[in-house]
């Protein structure tokens, strides 16, 4: 028996990572903790945005749309495929969808 001795490497240095669900569970508290409430958007806002969605509708305009989903601020890009106005959701040509009363800046590419 030459050298019996066997490294562990990296995994002796994971001693959180042999609690069950740790990692898992930190993962969740910090998504959890940052977290944001969804901004109030002013009567200015709403006809920048409604000025800015015509005419990207109109002109076949590629976008990014920023919209809050969750607690997050989240931004897509792509073209406007249509407006459900039923349902108030904007439909992009990426096949996302996003509820209108979400959005919270449009900008034309």
């Amino acid at each position: 028996m030459l050298n019996a001795y066997q490294d562990r490497g990296i995994i002796k240095w994971a001693a959180f990572d042999a609690l069950n669900g740790f990692n898992s569970m930190l993962k969740e508290m910090k998504y959890r903790l940052s977290k944001a409430e969804k901004p109030i958007l002013s009567d200015d806002d709403f006809n920048t945005l409604d000025l800015t969605l015509q005419k990207a509708i109109s002109q076949n305009l590629e976008v990014a749309i920023a919209y809050y989903e969750d607690g997050y601020s989240k931004t897509t890009f792509g073209r406007i495929k249509k407006l459900d106005y039923d349902y108030h959701i904007i439909v992009m040509t990426t096949r996302e969808k996003i509820v209108a009363g979400d959005v919270l800046s449009i900008e034309i590419i």
